[in-house]
């Protein structure tokens, strides 16, 4: 027995599921669908994180959607701006009706002879349990575990008798103002904790077993800016748009191609902004080349300027232990701290960790393969929305919505109910789901599919080629099967 019946169920009404809405909307008029959040309010990532100086990473005019221009004139964005953005777009397609928050799904199944979903969802304030069926089911819930964050075990923390923060949990009412504050990693998001402390903070260190590439971007973009005041904006923002994907592209290309070459380019910036007296040999040279982990962007130089000032410091050693007052290093040295903050990372999970069931038998993804990185060998009717690691993740999700809706489209106009990528080569090469060599990617590897070591079964992370194979190319490929 279900609820309901919708034809397109999209899960998560975060930056993708807002996404996948829009483009059906636009691209499949009349169809019934809906989107289920699990938490209270609409915005994923950008309304779950709350810590201080919380942004964007990448350039707005390629985090944006390709159909709704950003028009403000930061391009590198805090948490609020994009907030806004995404409102807006849900405030214009008019999607809040199609919405429920609190639903969150906890299993799905899938029935050929019915050619339906049953997916299972747990309403939140003792609501029970509901199921809903669909004909299509796309999920849009990203890769983070929303509920957990990751947090390796210190020696000692008993000891400690100050606050110790996840930055996933921001307590709002934290006050720092003053305090020495000591923050474990050097990821993105403790590059930007670190200049957004070190305005109030007594002073703020950031501790890093290892160096991570970081560059400096303006927050603005002039020319951006100096366009948009000149054309409508469409036309600009598509100008900026292709600008911003097209030389986002060259760097990564020349990283990759000449890595010794982009590693000393790298070096050589941080040194200017440093000084020449500033030891970045121990604290901003990797071990490792550029893209073989994600680049650290901070805007206008903000982190850089902060250790200049002296407001904050970078300390790359390993931790012995917490203490009463703080951490003992492993080379002796001891940091007092009144509150210290573990950015180790995040958890990554595969489909929400959502149990999936085809026909009976339980999914199993780490046995099966990616389908053009946004389907999964042998699951029906089923789309993710993911992201690229080497440029925004808006910019694969408008291809996997736009994929979406021919696909759907096309099953209409020839009869088809079922979909499903099947792969028939037995002598595929199979390869890691992504290639980056992050720890929180590699702590999660095992939950994902495998990618095979050619199309359409590899993850190739390049734009300019998915426009191609997605928007373009054949349906029927294949591998493609349609019943």
């Amino acid at each position: 027995m279900t609820d309901e019946h919708f034809d397109v169920l999209i899960v998560g009404a975060g930056i993708s599921g807002i996404g996948a809405a829009c483009h059906l909307q636009q691209r499949c008029p009349g169809r019934r669908y809906l989107i289920v959040e699990g938490r209270a309010a609409l915005g994923g990532t950008w309304d779950l994180f709350r810590y201080p100086g919380i942004r964007s990473d990448s350039d707005m005019y390629t985090l944006g959607y390709e159909f709704k221009p950003w028009t403000h004139p930061q391009a590198i964005a805090d948490a609020p701006h994009i907030l806004d953005y995404l409102r807006e777009t849900v405030a214009e397609h008019q999607l809040e009706p199609h919405i429920r928050y609190g639903h969150k799904v906890v299993a799905a199944r899938w029935s050929t002879a019915e050619a339906r979903w049953l997916v299972e969802i747990e309403r939140a304030n003792g609501g029970g349990n509901t199921v809903i069926s669909c004909h299509f089911l796309h999920m849009c819930s990203g890769y983070y575990n929303y509920e957990h964050g990751y947090a390796p075990e210190f020696e000692g923390v008993e000891l400690f008798t100050g606050q110790i923060i996840h930055p996933q949990f921001w307590p709002q009412e934290l006050d720092y103002s003053g305090k020495r504050v000591v923050v474990i990693g050097s990821g993105a998001t403790a590059v930007t904790l670190v200049p957004a402390l070190a305005k109030t903070a007594a002073h703020v260190t950031m501790l890093q077993r290892s160096p991570t590439y970081v560059v400096s971007r303006p927050a603005e973009d002039r020319f951006a800016n100096r366009l948009r005041a000149l054309l409508p904006d469409k036309v600009a923002y598509f100008i900026i748009r292709w600008r911003n994907i097209l030389f986002q592209r060259f760097i990564y290309e020349r990283c990759i191609k000449h890595p010794r070459e982009a590693k000393k380019r790298i070096i050589a910036m941080v040194r200017e902004e440093l000084g020449p007296g500033y030891d970045v040999d121990t604290h901003f040279t990797p071990r490792y080349y550029p893209w073989e982990q994600r680049l650290c962007l901070v805007p206008d130089g903000d982190l850089f300027a902060a250790i200049r000032e002296g407001r904050a410091a970078v300390v790359t050693d390993h931790i012995a232990s917490f203490t009463e007052q703080g951490l003992r290093l492993q080379s002796g040295r001891e940091l007092q701290a009144d509150i210290v903050v573990t950015a180790t990372g995040l958890e990554m999970q595969f489909l929400s960790d959502v149990k999936f069931t085809v026909d009976g038998k339980l999914l199993e993804p780490e046995r099966a393969l990616s389908y053009k990185g946004m389907m999964v060998s042998g699951v029906p009717n089923m789309a993710l929305s993911a992201g690229y690691t080497n440029a925004s993740w808006t910019l694969k999700c408008d291809l996997t919505c736009a994929y979406v809706c021919r696909l759907l489209n096309y099953m209409d106009r020839h009869g088809y109910r079922i979909c499903t990528p099947v792969n028939r080569d037995d002598d595929l090469q199979v390869e890691s789901y992504m290639s980056l060599s992050s720890g929180y990617i590699q702590r999660a590897l095992h939950k994902f599919p495998r990618q095979g070591a050619r199309a359409p079964w590899k993850l190739y992370q390049n734009y300019l080629r998915d426009i191609f194979a997605l928007r373009f190319g054949r349906l029927h490929d294949g591998v493609m099967e349609f019943r």
